[in-house]
C-alpha cells in the first residue's frame, strides 16, 4: 500500500508539472523551437548524471546490463521525437491538436496496458475508460481532419511509457542513459548555431540563459516522477492520472491566456471529468479494500 501510494503521488506530481509547462514555455517564445529542444536535452543530461552521482553513484553497469540498452536507446529516441514534434507544434499553431494528443495518450496507455501486460479492467474502470473514450472521439470528429499530429505525440509517448513498465529497471539509471544518448546531437545542433551566430546564447540576455538552463531540471523532474510512477502503479491506473496534464493546459489556455473554448472543448472536458469521477470513487474503494 506504502508503495501504491508514492506511486499515485509521482504520477499526480509529474502530470501536474506536465499541465503546468505552458507558463515556463511562454517565457522562451523568442527562441527557436529545436534550440529550445537541444537545451532540453543538452541540460537534462547534465542534472541527470549530477543527480546521479550524488544519490546511486557512478557505476551504472549495476543497474542496466548490456541487453538493456537497445531499449533504452528507443526510449531515448521516443522522447526526443516526442519532445520536438510538441515543440515544433506549440510554434506552428497547432496547439489544440497537441492537447488532443494529450488526452488521446491515457486511452492508448490503457489499451497497451490490456494487451501487453495483461492488466485488466474491471466494469467501472469500463464505464469511466467509454465516457474519456466518447469525449475525445467527439473532440476527434469535431476537429474536422485526421489528427495526424495528436496521434503521433499521443503514440510516442504511449509506447514510451509501456517500454518503461516492461524493462523494470532503476528509473534514475534508465533516464540517464536516455539522456547521455541524446546529448551529443543536441550539443553538435548547438554548436552549429552558434558558429553561425543564430542561437540565443549570441544575444546575452541573462532571463534567457536561465530558462533554457532551467529547462532540464524543469525536463528531467517530471520524467523521473513518470519513471518511479511506473514502476509502483499500472499502467491502466497511470494512464487515468494523465487527464491532470492536458486539463491544466486547457485551465491556463482559458483562464491566463484567454484562448477560445468551443463546444467540442466543452464536451470532450465533461466527458472526461465525468470519467475521472467513476474511475476515482472506484479507486477509493479499492484503496479502502485493501486497507481492510
Amino acid at each position: 500500500m506504502s508503495e501504491y501510494r508514492k506511486g499515485l503521488l509521482q504520477g499526480f506530481l509529474c502530470y501536474l508539472i506536465w499541465g503546468l509547462f505552458p507558463l515556463y514555455w511562454k517565457m522562451l517564445q523568442s527562441v527557436d523551437s529545436f534550440e529550445i529542444l537541444a537545451h532540453r536535452i543538452v541540460w537534462s543530461c547534465v542534472f541527470m548524471v549530477l543527480f546521479y552521482c550524488v544519490y546511486k553513484g557512478v557505476r551504472l553497469r549495476d543497474h542496466i546490463r548490456r541487453r538493456n540498452l537497445p531499449w533504452l536507446l528507443l526510449t531515448g529516441t521516443l522522447i526526443t521525437f516526442n519532445w520536438g514534434l510538441y515543440i515544433w507544434a506549440i510554434n506552428h499553431h497547432y496547439i489544440l491538436e497537441s492537447s488532443l494528443g494529450y488526452y488521446i495518450n491515457p486511452l492508448l496507455n490503457v489499451l497497451l496496458g490490456t494487451l501487453f501486460l495483461r492488466e485488466r479492467l474491471n466494469r467501472w474502470q469500463i464505464v469511466a475508460l467509454v465516457f474519456a473514450a466518447a469525449g475525445v472521439i467527439y473532440f476527434t470528429i469535431d476537429y474536422g481532419r485526421f489528427p495526424i499530429i495528436s496521434l503521433s505525440l499521443a503514440t510516442s509517448f504511449a509506447i514510451y511509457g509501456l517500454i518503461k513498465k516492461k524493462m523494470k529497471l532503476d528509473a534514475t539509471a534508465a533516464l540517464t542513459v536516455e539522456t547521455i544518448w541524446m546529448m551529443p546531437m543536441a550539443l553538435i545542433y548547438i554548436i552549429l548555431l552558434c558558429s553561425n551566430s543564430e542561437s540565443a546564447l549570441c544575444h546575452f540576455n541573462l532571463w534567457i540563459y536561465l530558462l533554457l538552463l532551467g529547462a532540464g531540471v524543469v525536463t528531467a523532474v517530471p520524467l523521473l516522477l513518470f519513471g518511479k510512477s511506473a514502476e509502483r502503479i499500472p499502467l491502466s491506473t497511470l494512464g487515468f492520472l494523465q487527464y491532470v496534464s492536458p486539463t491544466g493546459q486547457f485551465l491556463l489556455g482559458i483562464l491566463v491566456y484567454h484562448e477560445s473554448f468551443s463546444t467540442a472543448h466543452l464536451v470532450c472536458f465533461t466527458c472526461i471529468w465525468i470519467g475521472l469521477i467513476v474511475y476515482s470513487i472506484d479507486l477509493a474503494h479499492q484503496l479502502r479494500s485493501r486497507i481492510r
